[in-house]
Order: structure tokens, then sequence, then C-alpha cells
């Protein structure tokens, strides 16, 4: 069998921990810095807070520096001792909408009963047999955070036979499920929207709600997709009338459960802006939120114990290499780590100064016309920075200007050319059809066809499948379901 030899040539880049630790701190906000800060404070015992220690840091004369960079010499590889394990923890990024001036305090809450908890509480509350209780629970503990059974009942029978060896035919747990449904908040246990809404108007009684009840049994489709007209015409309804009907079924809630929402749920969650923005009299004056973000320093202690090593070492056994390698591995480390941090700082300055220059007009009032196209390499090309960066800059970061707070991501969107040659930014597109929206007639809302129109008699010459494409980047639904009676 004959062997071939190849010699290939490959040019490949191997960051160094150093620049590792750099990348990994531009990704992090501002919230998670503070924790990684902790982490690395707790790691390593050379690092400590400036405020801990407020005396300068003497400079090591010249001849300690000698001595020291014989550890360097030696024929020990420090790459040997550096972790590789040095992993930044995934936090859940919870962040908090306040001012710079604002003193930010952890305030204890005790969280109340929770959604399942009170529908426990509330069968405790009734009579029934052991097997009956036991399949209630189980029926409960299938209903999700919104209130409902997602599950459907065959299923839950044939759990019930392989996880708890249970024969229970699908009429009884009909019969358990009508129990629960009967709980607190009203609509619980329902399998589908249109059973929700009958629960919770079956314990308003009939009176006005009569009519609700009938539109949502009879006409559940059409009243979904707003097909108004075909519900007053089949039951002969005046305009009064069907608006009353339908103003009763919208006050209805079609979560139930999410009257129980969990404080530490994510739509409770406030976000620390990254950045502060301020408007001083025209001026711009950009700065970093460093409000719960502590200066670093190296304990003098270990330096001086580092420089002592150094110097009583001229002939050091095992146990003293292995000590002074420790040492200067966690001196190193934290050298490392605080012109990470500084890095980052001056990294994350630089990207948003030259966003806000970009962007001057935009940020001068927040007037999203005012919006130009920007996309990464924009920035990348303005800082000399790799688009990369500018990613991981732009990324899960927040600023906090005089007219709001915003993701750095929201500042990028794409260009299209005006009739009249001007470049504009799809953002600007995207607001002009918004007000559109928000101004129209509910009665007769404007559809995409229209709202391509009045684009193109201001100029800009879009295809109506790029305006349904922008209008349901903003979230809203066609012009038949913005109908309103």
């Amino acid at each position: 069998m004959e062997q071939r030899l190849t010699l290939q040539q490959k040019l490949l880049q191997k960051l160094s921990p150093q620049q590792i630790q750099v990348i990994k701190l531009l990704e992090i906000p501002t919230i998670q810095l503070e924790q990684r800060i902790k982490k690395e404070l707790e790691e390593n015992p050379v690092l400590e807070l400036e405020s801990d220690s407020p005396e300068e840091i003497e400079e090591p004369d010249n001849s300690d520096q000698e001595q020291e960079s014989d550890i360097d010499n030696d024929e020990f590889s420090f790459d040997d001792y550096l972790n590789d394990d040095d992993e930044i923890p995934t936090y859940k990024t919870t962040t908090n909408n306040y001012s710079k001036d604002d003193k930010y305090i952890d305030i204890p809450f005790s969280v109340g009963m929770t959604f399942h908890e009170s529908l426990y509480d509330q069968l405790g509350m009734i009579t029934l047999s052991e097997e009956d209780r036991q399949l209630a629970e189980y029926i409960i503990g299938n209903i999700d955070d919104d209130g409902y059974l997602r599950r459907d009942l065959i299923s839950i029978s044939d759990d019930l036979a392989f996880n708890l060896n249970l024969d229970v035919p699908e009429e009884k747990l009909e019969e358990i499920l009508k129990i629960i449904q009967q709980f607190d908040p009203a609509g619980v246990g329902a399998r589908d929207l249109k059973e929700c809404l009958l629960l919770q108007l079956s314990r308003k009684g009939n009176g006005n709600h009569k009519l609700a009840k009938s539109i949502v049994l009879d006409f559940f489709e059409e009243f979904t997709r707003k097909h108004y007209e075909k519900i007053k015409k089949k039951l002969e309804l005046s305009d009064e009338e069907l608006k009353d009907g339908i103003e009763q079924i919208l006050k209805l809630n079609p979560k139930p459960g999410s009257s129980y929402s969990n404080p530490l749920n994510k739509a409770n969650q406030h976000i620390i802006p990254d950045f502060i923005l301020d408007n001083i009299d025209g001026e711009l004056n950009l700065s970093l939120n460093q409000q719960n973000v502590p200066d670093l320093k190296i304990n003098d202690t270990y330096l001086e114990m580092l420089h002592a090593m150094v110097k009583e070492t001229k002939s050091k056994n095992k146990n003293q290499k292995d000590a002074m390698v420790f040492v200067k591995q966690k001196v190193d480390s934290a050298k490392w780590f605080i012109d990470a941090i500084r890095q980052r700082n001056q990294t994350l300055l630089l990207t948003m100064s030259e966003i806000i220059n970009f962007q001057k007009e935009y940020f001068k009032e927040g007037d999203e016309t005012k919006m130009r196209p920007m996309i990464l390499k924009d920035i990348a090309e303005k800082t000399n920075l790799d688009i990369s960066t500018i990613s991981r800059v732009s990324n899960s970061k927040y600023i906090q200007t005089h007219f709001g707070i915003f993701p750095l991501k929201y500042f990028f969107s794409e260009g299209m050319q005006k009739d009249d040659g001007e470049e504009v930014s799809t953002r600007e597109i995207k607001k002009i059809l918004q007000d559109c929206i928000d101004n129209e007639d509910k009665l007769k809302p404007l559809t995409d066809e229209k709202l391509t129109n009045i684009l193109k008699e201001k100029s800009y010459n879009i295809a109506r499948r790029t305006v349904a494409k922008y209008r349901e980047q903003l979230g809203i639904p066609v012009a038949r379901l913005r109908k309103k009676l």
C-alpha cells in the first residue's frame, strides 16, 4: 500500500488568555459584569476593591523587577499553571430601569401564593374521595401557568395507567375537570380559548352577557377573524347591540392564570442601562453606567510577598518554587483582569461614541425619521475594530437617553433610496407606517395596498409585500384584524 505525505500550510490565529478574557467581558452587560467581578474577587485573593485599601500601590524598584524577571527565565512555563476553565457563568439578565442619580438597593420581598398553590388550596376545601382527589391533583399538575389544560384527557388517562397503574376512563376525568373549572380564577382548566371565555361568561349569568355568550358559542371563528358584519347579519343586531356584545367579550381574561404571575418573571424585569447619554444645553455627554461596578486593585501584601520570594530564593527548593509560581500566577491573573476591564470600558465607549456621532441628529431629539441607515460594518470602519467586536458590544447592551432607554441593536437598520436619491433608514419607513396606522379610522383600517400608496406619495417607492413585511416586524396585524366597532 502506497503512503503519500503531503505538506499543508495553514494560517491560524491563536488568541491569548488576555484577549479571550477581553472578548468575554465585551459580551456581557453591566449587571453580569458586576457578578463576574464578584466571582473573580472570590477566586483570586490578590484582587481587592479599591475602596478597601485607599493607599496607592508603590511601584517596585528596578532591582526588584530585574530579580522578578528571573522567574520568567526559569525552566517553568507559566502557561502550565494557567487555568483554562475561566468561563463566565451564564446568568439570567435581570436589569433595572433607573437614573444614574438613584441609589440601587436590593429590597427583599415575599412572594405570595402561586397559581398552582391556589388551585391545590381550593381543592383542599371541597369534599372528594381519596381517588378523586388524586385525579384532581394530577389534572391540576397538567394545567399551565396561563390556566389552560393543554393535554387532552385521553393522554392524561394513558399517563395515569402507565405511571400510577390507574384505569380511569375519559368520562371520569371530564367529571373531575368540571369541578376544577369551578375554581378561581374564572376560566381555569379550559382546554382552549373558546372554553375559557365561555367559563367566564357562565359565571356572569345571562342579562347583558347573553349576547356575548351566543357570539362566543356560535360565532367564535367569525369573532376571532373580526367578521363582525356576518355576526351582525345572522343575529339581526344593530350596531350598538353588536358593539356591546363584543365589548363584553373583550373585557374577559384570555389568560386567567396570569393574575397570579410571579414577580420574578421576565415581564417584570427591569433594565440597567450600560450607557447614559445626557443632553446638556444641546451638548451630548456619554458615560458608562458604573454605578454598581467596583474599582479593583492588586493587594499590596501579595506584591510584597512576591518580591520577598524573588529576593530570598536564590537556591530555592521545589516547594518554594511552587509557592512563588502560584503567587506570580495570581498576580498576573489579577493584572490581566484589571486590564481586561479597562479595555472593555474603552471599547464600549469608543463604539457607542461612534454610534452617537453617526446618528447625531437622531440622538438630539429622538426623532426616528432622522435615523440614518447604519450597519455593523459602518461602525467597524469608524472605530477600526472588527465587525464581530461591534456585534459583541451591541448585543444585550442598553443606553439611557433623555427620551427613553433603548437596546443598541435598535440603532442599526438597513437603508433604501427615495425617488429623489436620498438614502433613508428602514426605521424611518417603519415610523411612518406606525404613525399612519395609529391615526387611521379604525372603522376602515388602512390596507397594505393603501399604505403602499401613502408611502409612494411621500417618495418611498417600495412594494406592497415589503410594506407587509415591515408591518409584521412592527407586530401590527392586517387591516381586517385592526377593525373596531
